[in-house]
């Protein structure tokens, strides 16, 4: 008979299992506009890489991107497009929480919000995080990098998008710690300049 998994093994299991059957991504962009990212992950370069990972539904939290929505349809749960190649996608711009979305998704694709880093990184989920270099002072660069240093999470960018997604499961994750508010603000207020690193 095993040993039941300590936590932190747990963790890692849930966020790479080679049995675990990957069938949903989700995509965010919070509450902000990222036309290049949603653009990019409706493309033939992403997609394929979704396929050959073997996922089946995407589905992408627009907010208030533009993107081409020729060949969408209009149904309850948003604009749905059911292809020929493989992949069931939906886009829809806002839902009061993401929770739910965060649950089913086997991986996420995000802007480098903070507060979704976190609740998908507590879950935990595969995520790759892909800053918006539109914004200012781009301090979603700098969390990602961070974040990715410690293995927590792939960064990417909008033209890295298809080999992140092809060379995650190369990658080793490493569980997020349980919450620890004093030494998450210790890492932003670091990361952002606030205090000295070395004293």
């Amino acid at each position: 008979m095993s040993e039941p998994l300590s936590p932190s093994q747990a963790s890692a299991s849930a966020i790479e299992s080679p049995l675990r059957t990957r069938t949903n991504v989700l995509v965010t962009v919070g509450s902000t506009r990222f036309d290049a990212l949603v653009q990019a992950v409706l493309s033939e370069p992403v997609l394929a890489a979704l396929r050959a990972r073997g996922y089946s539904r995407l589905t992408v939290q627009c907010g208030n991107s533009e993107f081409d929505a020729n060949g969408f349809e209009q149904q309850e749960e948003g604009l749905v497009q059911t292809t020929e190649n493989g992949i069931d996608i939906v886009v829809w711009k806002f839902r009061p929480s993401l929770e739910e979305e965060y649950e089913k998704a086997d991986l996420v694709i995000s802007h480098a919000g903070s507060g979704t880093i976190l609740d998908v990184l507590r879950l935990p989920r595969p995520l790759i995080v892909v800053p918006n270099p539109t914004l200012l002072d781009n301090h979603q660069q700098e969390l990602a990098d961070a974040l990715g240093l410690l293995g927590h999470l792939r960064p990417s960018t909008v033209s890295e998008l298809p080999q992140a997604i092809e060379t995650l499961r190369d990658s080793k994750l490493v569980p997020f710690p349980p919450f620890n508010g004093s030494r998450f603000r210790e890492l932003l207020d670091e990361e952002m300049g606030y205090v000295d690193s070395d004293g």
